[in-house]
């Protein structure tokens, strides 16, 4: 009988040993996965102003022929300085007119073009801040160089204007220039002034993608 009490009682302590020995040992945890980065490789347009840098994320998708011709008129420089000549707060700013280059050309900023028009991408995306589309005169297939950013909403352009574009950067710089002092130009049909007291210069639109933006 004590014989068996001291198997028992061997048997008791091993079995504790182990179980102590078990949890000692280290348990290896799994190998961590690395999370994979998403890379924004979208194209954008850098355009640097006088007032700060805005970035506009290109949308291809909705307006491939307008994104081409805007891109080929920035990398050919046709922009660069260029000024915003059209700025209503609360509604948009208006930029892209080769004549604005020239101050002797004043009285016709507005009317200029890059010599040719391409033809209207009126698609889904709609006119809220940020957006940037393409002027025209009343005949939807008359764009050629000019471009707006939104200011405000402007939903009643939806389907209208070609929208290709909206700004992912430098929300501060587009309030800047929509907040600069305007007055109402002569023979001027808008409701409100939009002759910038002040030149506002493009300096250069430079296109790159957006994983490259800082």
């Amino acid at each position: 009988m004590k014989t068996m009490k001291k198997m028992v009682f061997c048997f008791s302590v091993l079995g504790l040993a182990l179980s102590w020995a078990m949890c000692a040992e280290p348990v290896e945890s799994a190998p961590k996965k690395e999370e994979k980065k998403t890379v924004n490789t979208n194209e954008v347009a850098v355009i640097e102003t006088t007032e700060g840098t805005m970035v506009v994320e290109l949308w291809p998708d909705v307006a491939p022929k307008t994104v081409e011709n805007f891109k080929t008129l920035a990398n050919k420089k046709f922009y660069d300085g260029t000024c915003f000549h059209r700025i209503i707060k609360g509604f948009m700013i208006q930029g892209g007119d080769p004549l604005t280059k020239d101050q002797s050309q004043e009285a016709r900023w507005g009317t200029g073009g890059p010599g040719y028009t391409i033809k209207a991408e009126f698609n889904d995306r709609s006119h809220q801040r940020g957006v940037i589309s393409m002027a025209r005169s009343r005949d939807p297939d008359s764009a050629g160089s000019q471009f707006f950013i939104v200011h405000g909403n402007a939903s009643f352009l939806d389907r209208q204007y070609t929208a290709f574009g909206k700004l992912i950067k430098g929300d501060d710089v587009l309030d800047k220039i929509a907040n600069t002092p305007c007055i109402k130009p002569e023979g001027s049909f808008d409701p409100s002034p939009s002759k910038p007291v002040k030149r506002i210069e493009v300096k250069s639109i430079r296109i790159t993608t957006a994983d490259k933006v800082q």
